[in-house]
């Protein structure tokens, strides 16, 4: 069940589709993935997209991270109405407002774990004491300290991802997105992964959609929502 009380719930909301369209031209034919998909999401939430592939949720991630610009409809994040702004604009809310966690973390090589995540923070205007410093609170919080000046290829799977997930949040977002962020680990790393990401929501009041195929996972989340006819439906 949700931790934000129904009363609370429009003036709360983080992420808010409406009425959300997306269609692709394949030849002569019209592909509609989204169809007036509406949803709402609030701080301190975790919900889980759970739907077959091919069902469009890596679209509505898309949109709802402002990566992808809806064909009709509109993507309110933190109160402010985002679909139809422009490309600065949008680049401009995704650094301060959105974290992205994905299957691969994707971290520099060439960095160590505390360097990946000192780095969105320093182009963000930080100075390097105070990047330095969030940096090792997110890892400490994510219980990879210790593996701070080890470099990616020295991690293993759940330490890159946990490192991957302090990363997304260093800059403090309202919103995070993920999609799979446990699907390359075993189940027994993947709950280690998933209980840092719950702490980290649940104290920094973040709202998190997080796609998985992983029914366990889903099942510990606050709600469950899935893809039917182009439609965002909650499942029981």
């Amino acid at each position: 069940m949700s931790t934000v009380a129904p009363a609370d719930r429009e003036r709360a909301s983080i992420l808010r589709l409406r009425g959300v369209e997306r269609h692709f031209n394949e030849g002569a034919s019209r592909l509609t993935v989204l169809s007036g998909a509406d949803f709402d999401l609030y701080p301190g939430e975790l919900v889980a997209l759970a739907a077959p592939s091919g069902a469009g949720k890596s679209t509505l991630l898309q949109i709802a991270g402002l990566l992808e610009k809806p064909d009709e409809g509109e993507v309110i994040i933190a109160g402010r109405a985002a679909g139809k702004l422009s490309d600065a604009d949008r680049t401009a809310i995704r650094r301060v407002q959105i974290g992205f966690v994905y299957q691969f973390h994707h971290l520099l090589g060439e960095f160590s774990a505390l360097e990946n995540v000192v780095i969105p923070q320093l182009i963000r205007g930080l100075s390097k004491p105070v990047a330095t410093q969030r940096a090792m609170q997110l890892l400490n919080y994510m219980r990879v300290k210790e593996r701070a000046s080890h470099r990616p290829s020295e991690l293993s799977g759940g330490e890159q991802q946990r490192v991957a997930i302090a990363r997304a949040v260093a800059n403090a977002p309202r919103l995070l997105l993920a999609d799979e962020p446990t699907g390359n680990l075993d189940p027994t790393t993947a709950g280690y992964v998933f209980d840092g990401l719950t702490r980290l929501v649940r104290a920094s009041k973040l709202g998190a959609l997080i796609a998985t195929h992983n029914h366990d996972l889903a099942a510990r989340m606050d709600r469950r929502i899935t893809l039917q006819g182009g439609k965002v439906v909650e499942l029981e």
